[in-house]
Formats: C-alpha cells, structure tokens, sequence
C-alpha cells in the first residue's frame, strides 16, 4: 500500500553512463574503498577501476564476495588489494584517470575524539601522495563536513592547497603550518608551474540527490591544469521544500500512499513549512523518504531463520533514549553512522507510526545509502553497519562519477 521507486531509478535513474564500446575506457584506483559505495558510484559513472584498496579484513570479504558472485554487471574483473594504503607502490596500477576515495573521516567527525591533523588515522597525507605519484587527470574526495569546522578551517585549506599542488612536498622536521606557507607562496598566478590542479569544494545533502538519507559531507573534485574543460558540482534535483509541499499543502503524498492524513505536522517543521509557497511547488522532487525506500520490503525473519530477501535479519534490542530516537518514516532516514565505540544505534533504527522501534536490517540500511538488492555485506550486524555508515551514498557517488566521466573525454587521454 506504500508505493516505492524501483531501486534502478531509486539509485541510478538515467545517470548511468554507456560510454562508445570501442573507446579507451577511463581508468580509476579506489583508494579507501569500504563496502563499495563511491566504487559503485564511479563504475556506474562510466569508470573501469584499476584497483580497489582497502585494509578492514570485514569490508575486503564484501568486495571479494560481490565482485566472485557478479553481484552488479562489470566487475568480474575488480582488484580488491588488501592492506595499508601507506604501504602500497602505485606505480602497479598504470596510468589512471581519476583516484577517488574517502580517507578515514574519525580524526575530522562530530562523533569521533577530534583530533584532526594530530590523529595517526589521518590518512588524508595519502590520498595527496597517490594524486602526487600517479598525477590523474582528476580526483574525487569524499569526507565528513566536519573537516569544514572552524576549529579545522586552517586544515582545510591546507588540504585544498596540497591538493592544488601536490608536488610542493612537506620537507623533513617541517610544520604542516610551514607547508601551508609554502603552499600559499605558489598558489599565486605566477607560481602556478608543473603539477597543479583546479580545486572545487562544496558540502552536499544527499538527500538532496534522491537518498532517502540526510547525509551532508564535503567533496572535493580537483582537474588537472593540462586539461581545460569547465566542471562545476551537478546541481540538486530533490528538496525538502518539495516534500513538505506535497505533505502539508497538497497533500498529495498521504493519498498517494493510502494513509491517513496526520493531524498536522512535526512541530520541529512547522518554521520550514512555513518558507514554502502555497500557490507553486517546488520545480524539484520531492526528498525521498525511509518509508518509500523500505516500503516493497517483507518483514525481517528472526535470527537463525533464511531470509527472503539478502542480509534482511531482525536485530534485536531497539530502544529510545536521550539523543538516539530513530528515524520517522515520513523523512529520509538520520545519517548512518560507523561509530567509534560500536554502531550509534539512534541512527539505525526505525520508528514506525505507532511510535514503535526496531533497528534497521543490513538490506534495509543498505537501501538508505542506494546500493543494489544484489549486494551482499558480510560479516555480523554490527560490522556490516559499520560498513555502511562509512560508505558514500551509491546514487550520489554516481551523479558526481557520471559527471566526471562527461569531462574526461577518453580520446583526449
């Protein structure tokens, strides 16, 4: 009774890119690759990937199982490289187009210690070392926005800068406060020789994209100066303002679904509510919802018990508390969240319309971030969760791979 999207236009829609079957394939190394998301993306964007590297022993089983298993067509020849990144020679992969990844985000996250540059799992120095080696023709970051706080501002233009100019290389017993110095003297118009790159940053919602998530984190897409087609960041197709009109002006979504029309909304809306026009709707989509996103879902079977659909188990233990209450079905889901001691469960659970709660199963927390039904996570509930609540949104990582790829033309390379 709730209509949901198929999940090919849920998560690809017509983004999916059918580059000329004679051309030069583009070439990408995933660096940071997780479960899968943002390689997902890119593949989907029309990228073959070189290597996908990740060091979690959990998240490399989900990729070695999916890619043995063809979970989604064209990878049967993925790479999964086990191991640390600080370790790995790429002068292995070849030439390559584009490197994207997103290095561990805890030094930089809200929920993580906050330690930023000072962290040892700052893994940020080897994303710039792999642009620095392998000089792609682009790179996509991905990263939690909370880089972008004013206690790491400083940092992030020094990320931005050494990704502008990776070959200005940190010299020995030097400050990151130095090199930003040193960054700072060339990245003038007269000191812009050699390697450089053009750098654009901004924070995006995934839900703004059509994930039925509120998700914001910052990406950072760098081209190289050789290469002189324009790119800017693909604009929103989905709005909170949308949804809101079809909810409490039209209405039309509670009739669209057959449910019963609340008594009125969310008091924690009604300023929202209020910025939206009554006499023209939103030019975008409406945001998608938890509820559209799950809704052609059976319920979970108990544990012990084969599921129906893949990685769709109930997980016991919901509960509300201070700071952890769930996602109403009506919205997109909270943020996924990895944690640093154990999954959040706040973020992971369910709350249903009579104000009970569950967790969300593995397959339903998958959908949150748009990847296939096909795709398989491995490893216990909590492990799998982790891999998810890292993982980029595949819908997003494909509207950013796609358009991307449209500015790398192959028969430039």
């Amino acid at each position: 009774a709730r209509g949901r999207l198929s999940i090919d236009a849920l998560c690809f829609g017509h983004y999916t890119r059918n580059p000329d079957q004679n051309a030069t394939p583009l070439r990408s190394l995933e660096l940071f690759t997780g479960a899968g998301g943002l390689a997902l993306g890119t593949h989907y964007g029309g990228f073959h990937h070189s290597g996908l590297v990740e060091w979690n022993r959990d998240a490399c089983d989900t990729l070695r199982e999916n890619v043995a298993v063809r979970a989604v067509p064209g990878i049967g020849n993925w790479e999964v490289v086990q191991g640390d990144v600080r370790d790995l020679s790429y002068s292995d992969f070849g030439s390559v187009d584009l490197i994207a990844g997103g290095p561990p985000c805890q030094p930089f996250s809200i929920g993580g210690k906050h330690r930023g540059m000072r962290d040892e799992r700052d893994m940020i120095p080897e994303f710039v070392r792999a642009v620095r080696e392998i000089r792609p023709r682009a790179f996509l970051f991905e990263n939690v926005r909370g880089l972008t706080r004013k206690a790491f501002l400083g940092y992030f233009r020094y990320l931005r800068l050494q990704l502008a100019h990776p070959a200005v290389r940190k010299t020995n017993g030097s400050t990151w406060e130095d090199h930003l110095a040193r960054l700072e003297g060339v990245d003038g118009p007269g000191g812009r020789e050699g390697l450089h790159y053009r750098v654009h940053s901004r924070i995006l919602n995934a839900a703004d994209f059509g994930v039925p998530q509120i998700r914001h984190r910052i990406f950072i897409v760098g081209f190289r100066n050789d290469f002189k087609t324009p790119w800017r960041f693909p604009e929103p197709t989905h709005s909170l303002e949308r949804l809101l009109y079809d909810q409490w002006i039209s209405r039309d979504h509670w009739a669209k679904r057959n449910l019963a029309l609340p008594s009125g909304p969310p008091a924690r809306l009604q300023a929202a509510i209020g910025r939206v026009s009554t006499l023209f709707p939103p030019s975008t989509k409406a945001w998608v919802t938890l509820r559209d996103a799950i809704a052609d879902l059976p319920e979970p079977q108990p544990q012990g018990c084969e599921p129906e659909v893949l990685n769709h188990r109930f997980q016991p233990g919901a509960r509300s508390y201070v700071g952890h209450t769930g996602s109403p079905l009506d919205s997109p889901a909270k943020a996924l969240k990895a944690g640093v001691h154990g999954v959040p469960g706040g973020e992971n659970m369910i709350v249903f319309d009579d104000e009970s709660l569950r967790y969300l199963t593995i397959r339903e927390a998958a959908r949150v971030q748009t990847f296939p039904d096909e795709w398989r996570f491995l490893g216990a509930w909590s492990e799998a969760m982790r891999q998810l609540g890292n993982a980029v949104p595949v819908k997003l990582a494909t509207r950013l791979g796609h358009s991307v790829a449209a500015c790398l033309d192959p028969s430039d390379a």
